[in-house]
């Protein structure tokens, strides 16, 4: 549906019939809005202010603090957490419960604070896109808060102002538009006052203004016809508030990993339960052992782990200028397989920049200075003096406003070493033809040395039929050789760039009306300029990082089929000459033609926001995990839909930031790449500290399980099982968020959406490793209790010091899934090394230390039985190292 159909239905003022405002004829538009050249009186706007309500798109309002806060416990495993927490305060192990609600705290703490803090960076990025608008209201030309514009509103347009509200031209002069962040579109429309077919796309509508474009250059006005929500802007608007939030990998996956660990650990404590019972313990004792094992058996410090390693990679990613609006956003993209990108301002500077010279059949790069007189300074001279910008030196390089094309041409003639102020002034202007769509060209009159000299500029085909003469590569002049300069410009475009032609010619006579100058002929052709607007600096590179780390980059762009193709092809996003799917094909497709042609195409033209979802949607249905990057208003529902999305922040729109999970303040999307590796970073260190936890929990369950089923006492007490949880492991856990990135983080392939949070590879593991220190355990307290006689409480003490050893030594395996511990380096964690001296010496303190005796009820352990459990526990860096040096050999 059309902005005119919405806004009927709005109770807005639509045109007459079916005929969108663009369809017709501006007549038409003033009278059915019922407006005219002296405006509205004061007493229409009020009526229709009443009517319409005020021009402001609805905001979201920033979360609330309370809002916030709930967000950090939306995860099954706080959830089995809070139960854990309620049954221990049942129980009175208000000990246990201190640690669970520490834990439960601190990850609240440290979310809360991270995405609070991103959320009042992004709102002060937040400004309003418009303030003020000049109007006519009762013949008066007067300036009005953009919010009091209503439906009727004659509003007058200048360079520079941004568009208040969805106008309908009425009169344009030289009126262009950049409408970059609606469209997509890198160069400026030329506007005009005629209407356009009804099924026309809004980038090709001339005759409409659009609420959020920027007026750069021409004078123009025009009959508001939509304002707040029914504008295109509005709309858009609305789109991303009907997008549904998307389910984050790491959250889809958290929540398989919970209810997997929900049911195991149930089904241990259970079991625990019935096996004690049935070798005849006391059923009191034997359900305060269930519990302390389930416990035991439930990663408690996943959460934080979870939270700090988010948090440190948001640390790292704000030094490279990227804020994180959400914690899981940092994951996400080291999950993504896809990523999205809009080319202008995104992947280009949204600067136009000359980029090569043609003359006489000799090409050069348009940088370093020029010989005064040479056929190079000819061509950068003629688009001196057919230009209406100013550019000026300033402390921080060459500051330019005006049309985009001809501040190009300027900025390089000043790189060049022209000086266009002195030239202005050295010759003097008699005469000027503006450029019109309809010429193709614009030129200039000039007096130099009390001669009259016409220079011209515009489309090739259309300079040369003004000439006869063509400027060779030695400054001498030869006959027109069409073909060849035809030939150059081809091959110019081919290569992306925007071409235009210079010329000059002798008057015989000044024009006899300066105001009425007629079209030039017998002109000598000076050259062809090449430009177009550059890819950023280090995109290429970054691309090509995200492609090694198995990446799919794809363009979705408003701007035309060539000029995206060859951006793709400069970049290696697509191979030249590769196909482009535009948004008008696009539009006659069905989701599942869509949906089998996603796979293919890497470059998506003239693409409009709803072909932007509907691409991002298709990816979707494929299984991708899609990023978006953009800066437009138009990117804003691609952002909001994808899994995650990348927004600009210094040239980006407040609409596309408040879509995005992730605000880059530079702009720059090399930081995507950046922000890949630290995804994974964050991602391995959750799986790590995952994996460790979840083994050690599972040695713990089968030790104790097979110790009743033998007939043996407990192997543990339920203080016992406690300590051994929330003590040994209570910082080593923890610190495995500090693990720095391993070496081929950037080489391997995307995880498998479908992937959990420990791999094939990890759950095999997680049962070699409860085998080994489940079997290592049970062997100790055999020896101690049936080998060396020793008391149950002794037995047990050896039983449980050998698990604690078990789990420092199984620190070193969890570091690397794939890679021998024994090649990294133990100071580059230095927090892990750190912590686990510390847990080991608060272990053997508690051995000796009468208060914690009586709690735990342990005692002091022998040397003999420390000579037999260290190497015991050595066995588990022995089994963990074959078992990988078989998978890398396999």
């Amino acid at each position: 549906m059309t902005v005119e159909h919405r806004a009927r239905h709005q109770d807005r003022p639509g045109p007459a019939g079916d005929a969108p405002w663009h369809a017709l004829p501006a007549e038409e538009v003033v009278a059915r809005l019922g407006t005219g050249d002296r405006g509205l009186t004061a007493a229409e706007v009020a009526a229709r202010r009443q009517r319409y309500g005020p021009n402001v798109l609805e905001e979201e309002p920033p979360p609330s603090v309370v809002a916030l806060l709930f967000r950090q416990l939306r995860s099954p495993l706080i959830y089995i957490l809070l139960a854990a927490l309620a049954v221990t305060l049942l129980l009175g192990e208000f000990l246990d419960a201190s640690v669970i609600a520490v834990a439960l705290s601190l990850n609240t703490a440290i979310g809360f604070a991270q995405e609070r803090r991103a959320e009042l960076a992004v709102r002060a990025l937040a400004q309003m896109a418009v303030s003020v608008a000049r109007v006519v209201r009762d013949g008066h030309e007067r300036e009005v808060d953009s919010r009091d514009l209503v439906p009727g509103d004659l509003v007058l347009l200048e360079p520079g102002t941004r568009i208040p509200a969805d106008l309908r031209l009425t009169r344009v002069t030289g009126l262009e538009v950049d409408e970059s962040l609606l469209t997509g579109e890198s160069r400026p429309v030329r506007k005009a006052v005629t209407p356009v077919p009804e099924d026309t796309e809004p980038a090709d509508r001339r005759g409409m203004a659009y609420t959020g474009a920027v007026v750069t250059s021409g004078r123009g006005r025009g009959v508001a016809v939509a304002t707040g929500a029914a504008t295109e802007l509005g709309a858009i608007a609305g789109m991303i508030r009907r997008e549904p939030v998307s389910v984050t990998p790491l959250q889809a996956r958290m929540a398989r990993f919970a209810r997997l660990i929900g049911l195991a650990v149930a089904v241990s404590a259970a079991t625990a339960f019935a096996v004690g019972l049935a070798v005849g313990e006391q059923a009191h004792q034997m359900f305060r052992t269930a519990v302390a094992l389930a416990v035991a058996a439930v990663p408690e410090g996943l959460p934080v782990v979870v939270t700090v390693a988010l948090a440190l990679g948001v640390r790292r990613m704000a030094r490279r200028n990227a804020i994180v609006r959400r914690l899981n956003a940092v994951e996400t993209l080291g999950s993504t397989t896809v990523i999205g990108s809009d080319k202008t301002g995104t992947l280009t500077e949204n600067r136009m920049r000359v980029r090569q010279l043609w003359v006489g059949g000799q090409v050069r790069p348009a940088d370093g200075p020029v010989e005064e007189g040479s056929p190079a300074y000819q061509v950068l001279l003629a688009g001196v003096l057919t230009n209406e910008a100013q550019a000026y030196l300033t402390s921080d390089g060459i500051h330019a406003t005006g049309d985009p094309t001809d501040v190009a041409l300027l900025v390089a003639a000043m790189d060049a070493g022209l000086i266009p102020a002195e030239l202005r002034e050295e010759h003097g202007l008699f005469a000027e033809i503006p450029f019109e769509p309809e010429r193709r060209y614009s030129a200039a009159v000039w007096e130099v040395d009390g001669e009259h000299m016409v220079y011209a500029k515009g489309g090739p085909e259309r300079i040369m039929a003004m000439c006869d003469r063509q400027l060779a590569a030695d400054g001498t002049v030869v006959p027109l050789d069409h073909d060849q300069v035809a030939a150059a410009a081809s091959e110019l475009a081919a290569q992306g760039l925007r071409v235009l032609a210079t010329a000059h010619g002798r008057l015989p006579e000044p024009p006899a009306d300066p105001d009425d100058v007629a079209e030039p002929e017998g002109l000598v052709l000076l050259g062809l300029v090449g430009m177009m607007d550059p890819p950023r600096e280090g995109v290429a590179e970054a691309v090509a990082a995200c492609q090694r780390a198995g990446i799919r980059v794809i363009m979705i762009t408003g701007d035309h089929a060539a000029t995206g193709s060859a951006i793709a092809a400069r970049l290696g996003i697509a191979e030249p000459g590769a196909e482009v799917l535009t948004g008008a094909e696009l539009g006659r497709m069905d989701d599942e033609q869509l949906g089998e042609r996603v796979g293919d195409v890497a470059v998506y033209a003239r693409a409009a926001p709803e072909h932007k979802l509907r691409i991002v949607d298709a990816l979707k249905r494929r299984g991708e995990v899609v990023a978006v990057t953009g800066d437009g208003v138009n990117d804003a529902p691609a952002l909001k839909a994808a899994a995650i999305g990348v927004a600009m922040g210094r040239s980006g729109t407040d609409v596309a930031r408040e879509a995005a999970d992730i605000v880059l303040t530079d702009d720059n999307f090399v930081s995507i790449a950046s922000a890949v590796e630290e995804g994974r970073v964050a991602f391995d260190n959750i799986r790590k500290a995952a994996f460790f936890l979840i083994s050690t929990g599972a040695a713990t369950v089968v030790a104790i399980l097979v110790a009743m089923l033998l007939g043996w006492p407990l192997l543990m007490l339920p203080a016992q099982l406690l300590w051994l949880n929330l003590v040994t492991n209570g910082l080593q856990d923890l610190a495995m968020a500090f693990e720095p990135g391993e070496k081929d983080v950037l080489r391997r392939r995307p995880r498998p959406p479908g992937e959990g949070i420990l791999s094939r590879v990890l759950w095999w593991r997680t049962g070699l490793v409860g085998l080994v220190m489940a079997a290592g355990t049970l062997l100790m307290f055999w020896w101690a209790r049936y080998g060396q006689g020793a008391s149950v409480d002794q037995a047990r003490t050896v039983a449980l010091t050998t698990m604690v050893v078990f789990q420092a030594f199984h620190l070193g395996n969890a570091r690397a899934e794939h890679e021998s511990t024994f090649r990294i380096s133990p100071l580059a964690n230095r927090f892990l090394l750190l912590s686990s001296v510390a847990a080991l010496a608060v272990h053997v303190g508690a051995l000796y230390l009468p208060p914690t005796q009586w709690l735990l009820r342990v005692e002091p352990i022998s040397a003999d039985a420390w000579l037999r459990l260290v190497p015991v526990a050595l066995s588990i860096v022995v089994a963990v190292e074959l078992e990988k040096l078989v998978r890398r050999v396999v």
